[in-house]
């Protein structure tokens, strides 16, 4: 049924050219040099923890299956930082926030749930080489070979991004009502789905569809690894072994939790519980405090990270000394 105020759909050039204004924290206007100076400290820190692990882990000759996940991740989050923060920062900038084309938008969209989508399986793929290390340890050079280990991680990124696709295209097929002012930091599908012209559910079903694939499955798959990990602790007798052995899940769960405890609480839900202002802040932990925390968590409960920083910090001191 068409709606009043619709934008013409039946121009496609007409849809290129439309911008979309980003009012960011435009509401507050007195704090936004602060907000931006905070912003642009915690962007910096996040690139510098991210970009050290990176560099730890590609200058390690051998490197052992979950520190090359590491390293993958550590890619993912600083091109998921890149995406978001810096048009964040502009609108804080701008006053009355800060305009974005048609396909800008649409790319940042894109980019934003691709990236996202392949940190979901890169951690199931991170959940299942605790499960091989700890359920299967005669066998798991053999399981998690270097070769078996770049398909996996080849895998979650074209399959995140083919869904990210396929969801960007629904959401922007839909008609867009007169007003283009997205109350948000960055093009987010739900603020993007709440200016859409119509009264029924059928334009979140791509949403639905793309949180099962990138969200729901991907965390029964994490949960069934555990299930199976706890199952081979209970039958350890030593508690020093017992122990060991969850030391090296812990950051992998840190990071699960803090990640699809977002995710869930701002996309599995009905467009009917929209809230922008609550949107923004779960999206500023989402995109900005959870990516500043995981090099900390892996490098602090991480041996082998923190073992590996420690050589390249010493090497760096022999340089300057020499």
């Amino acid at each position: 049924m068409p709606c009043e105020g619709c934008m013409e759909r039946d121009n496609m050039s007409t849809d290129a050219t439309v911008d979309f204004l980003l009012l960011g924290f435009s509401e507050l206007f007195c704090l936004r040099v602060l907000l931006f100076l905070i912003f642009l400290v915690v962007h910096l820190v996040t690139l510098v923890g991210n970009m050290m692990v990176f560099v730890a882990v590609v200058t390690e000759p051998s490197r052992p299956p979950m520190l090359f996940f590491l390293c993958q991740l550590s890619v993912i989050e600083l091109c998921y930082t890149l995406v978001i923060v810096p048009k964040a920062l502009l609108s804080l900038m701008v006053v009355g926030g800060s305009t974005i084309s048609f396909i800008g938008c649409a790319a940042q969209m894109h980019l934003f749930v691709a990236l996202g989508g392949a940190e979901c399986f890169l951690l199931v793929a991170m959940s299942y080489d605790r499960y091989v290390a700890i359920c299967q340890p005669l066998h798991y050079v053999a399981v998690m070979s270097e070769g078996f280990c770049l398909r996996l991680a080849v895998a979650c990124c074209l399959g995140a991004f083919a869904v990210a696709l396929g969801l960007t295209v629904a959401v922007f097929r839909l008609p867009f009502c007169s007003s283009h002012r997205i109350n948000h930091f960055f093009c987010d599908v739900p603020a993007v789905l709440h200016l859409a012209c119509t009264q029924s559910y059928i334009p979140e079903l791509p949403l639905l569809a793309a949180c099962v694939l990138l969200l729901l499955l991907p965390f029964l798959l994490i949960l069934t690894s555990y299930v199976c990990i706890a199952a081979a602790l209970f039958h350890v007798t030593s508690s020093v072994g017992r122990g060991k052995a969850f030391s090296t899940c812990v950051s992998h769960l840190a990071i699960t939790l803090l990640h699809y405890g977002c995710a869930t609480f701002i996309y599995i839900r009905p467009k009917s519980g929209y809230s922008p202002a609550r949107d923004k802040v779960v999206s500023l932990v989402y995109t900005n405090i959870t990516p500043l925390l995981y090099p900390f968590i892996y490098s602090l409960r991480n041996k082998e990270v923190k073992g590996i920083l420690r050589k390249m910090l010493s090497r760096k001191k022999i340089a300057q000394l020499n």
